[in-house]
């Protein structure tokens, strides 16, 4: 499986969590790949497959491991994102970006292996697949700040 494709994973799995009471994540983060697959025909009268967890064993707990390390650190991240994101608390962000950004900034500063611009790439996608009209320069915004602060 791709980084690309394990990181969307992770954010789904974040973004699901994210509903739940924080005493619950692991669990939810487990149901995750209970999920049947899902798929839908496109205008075009292709099949595209939407959602299927197949992954091997080492992708599997690449992904616990990661979605479980957002996760301990989200009250910090949120601190982090709260201090560049000017009129934009976490608060009042839409769930699919504030999850895009936590994903970012804990790559950005947790793993040695994902270089920023990467990480911000890589979150500048997943906004234009997931969030809003605005969410994909909204979050190269917010990320870039970050980037500066960082250093």
């Amino acid at each position: 499986m791709t980084r690309r494709e394990l990181r969307e994973h992770c954010f789904k799995m974040l973004f699901c969590a994210d509903f739940y009471p924080a005493e619950e994540t692991n669990e939810q983060l487990e149901r995750y790949f209970e999920a049947p697959e899902e798929d839908e025909t496109t205008p075009e009268g292709a099949s595209q497959i939407l959602h299927q967890v197949e992954m091997d064993e080492k992708d599997h707990a690449y992904l616990l491991r990661k979605t479980e390390a957002v996760a301990e650190n989200l009250s910090g991240l949120d601190a982090r994102i709260n201090q560049v994101a000017e009129g934009w608390k976490t608060r009042r962000m839409g769930k699919a970006e504030l999850t895009i950004l936590r994903l970012a900034l804990y790559e950005m500063l947790y793993d040695d292996e994902i270089p920023d611009k990467v990480a911000i790439n890589e979150a500048v996608e997943l906004a234009k697949k997931f969030g809003g009209e605005d969410a994909p320069s909204f979050i190269n915004g917010v990320l870039a700040k970050l980037v500066k602060e960082k250093k």
